[in-house]
């Protein structure tokens, strides 16, 4: 079973600002890490169930689907859907030279993709997704 990206917005949130009272067994920088991996899974998920609705056939390679978005869903959203996706990748990598994710960074992309699943329709409150043009 898969939880739905609204799920996942969530418990990156708890990851990011855990509520009072919670013993911190993760450092700061590794639950940002985490909270970056939540939210990538929650965006390539809303991803998927926009294109279902779309045309399911571009759920099958996700470069496709990234460089059509804009013809679909707009530039404005395309050129958002991108830019947090690859901060999002970025931050999901360890790598030895580099210092983790600020948990301050990962929480404007949590708002970001929060505010992305409202626009792609998936997230509360979405407005219907416009009958796309043919392909």
């Amino acid at each position: 079973m898969t939880a739905s990206p609204e799920a996942l917005v969530t418990a990156a949130g708890r990851l990011l600002r855990p509520p009072p009272g919670t013993v911190h067994t993760l450092a700061p920088g590794l639950r940002a890490r985490a909270a970056a991996v939540l939210l990538r899974m929650a965006l390539d998920q809303a991803l998927d169930s926009y294109w279902r609705r779309i045309t399911p056939s571009m759920t099958r390679i996700g470069k496709h689907r990234m460089l059509c978005l804009e013809w679909y869903a707009g530039h404005d959203t395309a050129r958002r859907c991108r830019t947090t996706w690859s901060a999002l990748s970025a931050a999901c990598h360890y790598r030895t030279y580099e210092l983790p994710p600020a948990p301050a960074e990962i929480h404007t992309r949590l708002l970001e993709v929060t505010d992305l699943l409202t626009v792609l329709g998936t997230g509360p409150g979405a407005i219907p997704a416009a009958s796309a043009p043919g392909p």
